[in-house]
């Protein structure tokens, strides 16, 4: 959407102090634990754009609270995956050898959106150190949150998201639809039978730049619409307009869990032996 097409859906501008407004009035408050999936442009004509929707979200959380954003580099990946665009085969060893090593502080991130990429290089906000799914967080829990986040299985149990998980956080979907919602990903990492791939990246070890390949999952955002709407069907989501934009707010825990069980659901279905599914589970929990 063009500048021009959000000044005319924009009755008048959309001020930081309005957006502090409604976020309070939709339910986010001081001392959350909140993670943020926005679109600037759903908000409306925005007066100070990316960065008063980070400043109203900072005076809603307060320092005693914890914002979080995904930061994500998906060009800072294994270009053989890549599919948007694709490359051609003969580049691929050309990119590998190479692609700059990620550094938190200057590799800037890919399709987040302006607010997470100017959050990024917000003072004091804290970034975590995958180079392909990194996330940003500022306040209380900031360091809790992005310290160590592993190499292998990027998005789970040794990620940002698991925890978030473990602080009972919050997600903020500020114009973006569950197709936006990382935190099901967590519950991917969950079900057993979800496929296992092969990933690289350049990273730095011993000072070296070196390209390293490593575990993960075959992740899959096609069901996540379909789990929002039944998750949001559940009553568990807390929904109004921020500024012009349909915002939902609602546990990080109780939306991974519920994908967890949905996507078991599923993969019941695929097997056909419920015990099998459930007792895998509980041995990777």
């Amino acid at each position: 959407m063009t500048e021009a097409e959000v000044i005319n859906r924009s009755s008048s501008p959309i001020t930081r102090e309005q957006l502090v407004g409604d976020l309070q009035a939709l339910g986010v408050s001081a001392g959350m634990t909140l993670l943020v999936h926005s679109s600037l442009s759903a908000l409306g004509w925005v007066c100070g754009g990316p960065v008063a929707v980070i400043q109203a979200l900072m005076d809603v959380v307060t320092p005693a609270g914890t914002l979080v954003m995904p930061t994500h580099s998906a060009d800072y990946s294994d270009p053989i995956t890549w599919g948007n665009p694709a490359v051609p085969a003969h580049w691929i060893p050309i990119i590998r050898a190479s692609m700059p090593v990620f550094e938190p502080a200057s590799t800037p991130s890919r399709g987040m959106g302006q607010i997470p990429e100017i959050f990024r290089t917000w003072p004091s906000v804290l970034r975590s150190a995958h180079p392909t799914v990194s996330f940003g967080a500022w306040g209380r829990h900031a360091a809790t949150v992005t310290h160590d986040h592993a190499l292998a299985f990027g998005l789970g149990e040794a990620s940002p998201l698991a925890r978030i998980y473990t602080l009972d956080g919050s997600v903020l979907l500020l114009g973006a639809g569950f197709g936006s919602n990382t935190s099901f990903h967590l519950a991917e990492y969950r079900i057993p039978t979800t496929q296992q791939v092969k990933v690289g990246a350049p990273i730095l070890e011993d000072g070296q730049r070196v390209w390293r390949v490593f575990p993960d999952i075959g992740m899959d955002t096609e069901p996540f619409e379909a789990i929002g709407a039944a998750f949001h069907d559940s009553g568990a989501v807390q929904q109004r307009h921020v500024g012009l934009a349909l915002a939902r707010l609602f546990s990080q825990r109780a939306a991974v869990d519920f994908a967890q069980q949905w996507l078991l659901g599923r993969a019941t279905t695929v097997t056909g032996d419920p015990r099998v599914i459930e007792a895998r589970c509980q041995t990777m929990l």
